[in-house]
């Protein structure tokens, strides 16, 4: 039996109750899988767990769900009021509170949790911060970490830690997951491909995505230029909520699709280098583009020129 409220991840889940029931559970778990399959959502859920709040409409649950249960803690990247965006790093003066909270009397008499997500963005001071609470921990304290790259923690950091890799999630999860942000099935499987796994990306292909876009990336894999022209189709993409990331997902896995094709078919007409050197191209302009935000638009127009080129 998997987490209440929880799609996928089953057997991270019954490794979690398995230790809470032995009277052994770990005091601190790294939760390590990639971007948008769910590691926050389950860590909370542990957390849940442990609270004695896994009904949402107790009044336990209530105060999780509102940010208010006095023996849990949330950590993650805060926001840079000068840049007015979420910071790069999590930085020691996020996590420096955390050891004053697990050292104090649980407010409701029970356990006191910790949830730091994205642990691995923590700098280095950060990382030393976490690595004195880690050295001592006190009773009865839990302390949940979610991370993409477990390579980027310290390795003593890792090594204090029991992880769980959690994988993407199965077809049959997303679909599930997907109803329960009310997306039918014919959609949710038409965006299986490209969300690979991860239900926050294929919310954000769903949300940001239309018909015109998809047919757009075809249009350019096919060799053929977008209908109104290129800035047109440039500056909707770049001014789109989710448009960027969205054009950037559909059209890189295009470009592999197509790549793999050609390199299984055993063309040897080159088409398989020439999209890979299209894909390295694309993912370096949205990589450079997202970390020095840069101008979108003209990365857009980058891309579309990249996708002319034979």
């Amino acid at each position: 039996m998997g987490v209440a409220g929880l799609v996928g991840h089953d057997s991270a889940a019954e490794a979690f109750r398995a230790a809470l029931s032995s009277a052994r559970l770990h005091h601190a778990w790294l939760m390590a899988g990639p971007p948008g399959i769910g590691k926050a959502s389950l860590a909370l859920q542990f957390a849940r767990i442990l609270l004695k709040a896994e009904d949402p409409a107790s009044p336990a649950g209530r105060r999780v769900s509102a940010g208010t249960h006095a023996d849990l803690l949330m950590i993650a990247r805060g926001i840079d009021e000068k840049r007015g965006r979420q910071r790069t790093e999590i930085v020691a003066d996020d996590i420096r509170p955390a050891g004053d909270f697990l050292r104090r009397t649980a407010a409701e008499g029970g356990w006191r949790v910790v949830v730091i997500d994205g642990a691995d963005h923590m700098n280095r001071n950060a990382a030393n911060a976490l690595l004195k609470i880690l050295e001592e921990p006190p009773p009865r304290a839990l302390l949940l970490l979610t991370c993409d790259a477990p390579g980027r923690l310290l390795p003593t950091i890792r090594s204090r830690c029991r992880l769980l890799k959690l994988e993407p999630l199965s077809d049959v999860a997303m679909i599930q997951a997907l109803r329960a942000h009310d997306v039918d099935d014919t959609a949710a499987r038409a965006i299986l491909g490209p969300a690979r796994g991860s239900p926050a990306r294929a919310l954000q292909l769903l949300g940001a995505s239309d018909a015109s876009m998809a047919e757009a990336v075809d249009a350019l894999l096919d060799g053929r230029r977008p209908d109104g022209g290129e800035y047109v189709f440039a500056e909707g993409v770049a001014r789109g909520d989710n448009g960027f990331p969205a054009f950037f997902t559909l059209l890189c896995e295009g470009v592999s699709a197509r790549a793999r094709g050609a390199a299984r078919d055993g063309r040897r007409d080159g088409e398989a280098l020439r999209r890979v050197r299209q894909w390295d191209a694309l993912n370096r302009i949205r990589s450079e583009t997202e970390r020095a935000n840069l101008d979108k638009l003209q990365a857009v127009l980058s891309a579309l020129t990249i996708m002319s080129e034979t």
